[in-house]
């Protein structure tokens, strides 16, 4: 049986599909001399600092944006090299069309947006669920989320897992994956009920048939920047900022740093003063969950599916994946793996991953589809050294450190998914903490009027709920 998109996110708040990011592959290098001041030095150009350097743009003062890999995009990276289609390896989704302005932007630029899957199949074994199998899921679902919604207004902030319902039965495995690893990144045992009901609803999925990568590259055309060009050291004070490069030494009176919460934790980026310990403790208790995509061209549509079909199984546990199929039209399907399942399996390279797509989809459809393989590739996010990992997610007690992340550090400002209390592990959400980041530094180096507005903190605008869901029927998906 189909659950229509309405049908599966009214129940699931989680059949995300993607964590929230990843670079983009052929996008033009600093042509010219490092400038050797700007007003504002924003670190990183991704989905953050990007939006950050054009806020500063916008503002008419200097910015130059320094990055360490060789391509705009951060954790939204699109391949249109190895397939006959753009693959997008980090970042799949925007939400909300309606009030995303990132939406508008893209539509500006020239690319095409269009809607996410309509539906979404789950498979027993061989067979597709049946209609009562599907609503037993989907009853599993809610009732999920309604013992998270609850566990969430207790005194004591404690894991998803711990309040799940224990008679979930056949459904139980499933339910975990999906509102678990393939929504977050990482197992229910080690997700904060706060943070995770706090997450905004994230309704109506939108993608950009060009890819997130090539869009967050456009967006960043007319920005100053410097790809492989890794900040090494930032020396900061109250008044002033230097950062240290391969290319030269940067001045500044900001500095705006939108690294990932694994990359602040590691000390990748020396900073004098010291960070102190107690933003350091707080990106390290946001630590990034593991997601990542096994990518399978296959041509003559072996496995009999539609365009852009998504597929998931009954499993007895979250050692399971999600088939995204035919995207685009095209013959290129993508498996997905997450959690602390998918994390052991990109660690073991990428030809284990691939031997398990296989083995994988042969369970599910017959032995015949490896032979039907053209090519294959994987993402393994855990190692990519400007990223580690995918997205953001505070265990059991840590969802306050979200907001220390936002707290002015001297002239240094943090941005990035991390710091956003309800978009987080999205692009939408990075997008807007670099515009808050970029008014709080605007305002620090004087660039905006007392008159004006404080800077929102890093939050889904007033037209968006705050408040989580207090009704049987859970939120929607949560990245």
């Amino acid at each position: 049986m189909t659950m229509t998109r309405r049908d599966f996110l009214s129940a699931s708040a989680a059949l995300a599909l993607t964590p929230a990011f990843a670079p983009v592959l052929g996008v033009r290098a600093w042509g010219a001399a490092l400038p050797r001041e700007a007003d504002i030095v924003v670190i990183g150009a991704g989905a953050a600092g990007i939006a950050a350097a054009r806020r500063i743009q916008a503002a008419n003062r200097r910015v130059i944006v320094v990055e360490a890999s060789a391509q705009i995009g951060g954790r939204c990276l699109t391949d249109t090299s190895t397939f006959e289609v753009p693959f997008d390896r980090g970042a799949r989704w925007l939400h909300n069309p309606d009030t995303n302005p990132m939406i508008k932007l893209a539509r500006s630029a020239g690319l095409d947006i269009a809607a996410a899957p309509l539906g979404q199949k789950i498979r027993i074994g061989r067979r597709y669920a049946r209609a009562g199998e599907t609503e037993e899921f989907l009853a599993a679902l809610v009732r999920t989320n309604r013992a998270i919604d609850d566990a969430s207004r207790g005194k004591a902030d404690v894991s998803c897992a711990s309040v799940l319902p224990r008679d979930l039965g056949d459904w139980a495995g499933t339910a975990e994956f999906v509102l678990g690893a393939n929504a977050v990144g990482k197992d229910l045992k080690d997700v904060s009920v706060i943070d995770k009901v706090r997450a905004q609803d994230r309704n109506a999925a939108i993608a950009c048939r060009q890819g997130l990568g090539v869009l967050i590259a456009r967006l960043g055309e007319q920005v100053p920047l410097a790809l492989s060009t890794p900040a090494s050291q930032i020396s900061w004070s109250g008044r002033d900022v230097t950062v240290e490069t391969p290319a030269g030494r940067i001045n500044a009176r900001a500095a705006i740093v939108t690294v990932s919460s694994n990359v602040l934790a590691a000390g990748n980026i020396k900073f004098t003063p010291d960070i102190p310990k107690r933003q350091l403790d707080a990106a390290a208790k946001l630590s990034l969950g593991s997601y990542d995509r096994i990518a399978l061209q296959l041509p003559g549509n072996p496995l009999g599916l539609a365009r852009d079909d998504i597929i998931i199984e009954q499993s007895s546990s979250t050692r399971t994946a999600l088939l995204f199929a035919n995207i685009g039209s095209s013959s290129l399907c993508a498996i997905d793996v997450a959690g602390s399942f998918g994390r052991e399996l990109s660690g073991q390279g990428e030809p284990a991953m691939v031997a398990f797509a296989l083995e994988w989809l042969a369970k599910l459809f017959g032995s015949d589809t490896a032979l039907a393989v053209k090519k294959s590739s994987a993402t393994r996010w855990n190692v990519a050294p400007y990223a580690l990992g995918a997205m953001s997610v505070a265990g059991p007690g840590n969802q306050p450190s979200r907001k220390i992340l936002t707290e002015p550090i001297g002239c240094l400002f943090l941005a990035g998914e991390a710091t956003h209390e309800t978009q987080w592990g999205t692009v939408d959400g990075a997008w807007e903490s670099g515009e808050r980041a970029a008014e709080a530094a605007l305002r620090k180096i004087g660039a905006l009027r007392d008159s004006e507005p404080e800077p929102a903190p890093a939050r889904a605008p007033k037209h968006r709920r705050t408040a989580p869901v207090r009704s049987a029927t859970p939120s929607s998906p949560i990245n």
